[in-house]
């Protein structure tokens, strides 16, 4: 059993070394959504685009979280070491054309609409805000307005929502370069 009682301020070094170091660049980009269900997978998609082009710096890490993106929030809400933004980048009904893109902070995630986002639901959006209001991290959701998403298994984002990955990603490196 491992020990994570505080040791008189001193650092949990245990603690330290398991949280990846991915999660403590400056800033951090999550791809989350399924692949499996056509445009759920647009999050996936624009992680996986900005680790191809290669032109995030070495400040900025971005992953395809798939699903687990709650997981990750709450590793990142425990850690004393924070990124200074943290970018979430999904596809949720933001009541817009297919393939628009919103950029929305936690408290704009209604607790009303919070059922309708897809971060795969209410607990990450309280995550979030957590993230922002006490954690002292800049959360921006970069939402991309589904075509569809089907009940069962379909591989492959529409046209429209696939058209809007390289804006999605220009949007992400302007955030990046942003204080």
């Amino acid at each position: 059993m491992r020990d994570w009682q505080d040791r008189g301020g001193e650092p949990l070094e245990e603690q330290d070394q398991i949280i990846p170091d991915c999660y403590r660049k400056e800033v951090l980009v999550l791809g989350c959504g399924n692949v499996l269900f056509g445009d759920d997978g647009f999050g996936p998609a624009v992680a996986q685009r900005l680790q191809a082009e290669g032109r995030l710096p070495a400040s900025a890490e971005a992953l395809d979280v798939g699903t687990g993106v709650r997981e990750i929030l709450f590793t990142l809400l425990l850690s004393p070491a924070k990124p200074r933004r943290l970018i979430i980048v999904d596809s949720a009904n933001i009541g817009a054309a297919p393939g628009s893109i919103a950029s929305l902070r936690p408290d704009q995630l209604s607790a009303a609409k919070a059922v309708d986002f897809s971060l795969h639901q209410t607990p990450t959006a309280h995550l979030l805000k957590e993230l922002a209001n006490g954690g002292g991290v800049d959360v921006v959701i970069l939402a991309v307005q589904p075509d569809r998403i089907p009940d069962a298994v379909s591989l492959g984002l529409s046209p429209a929502v696939s058209a809007a990955i390289p804006p999605a990603c220009e949007m992400v490196a302007k955030l990046i370069q942003s204080r």
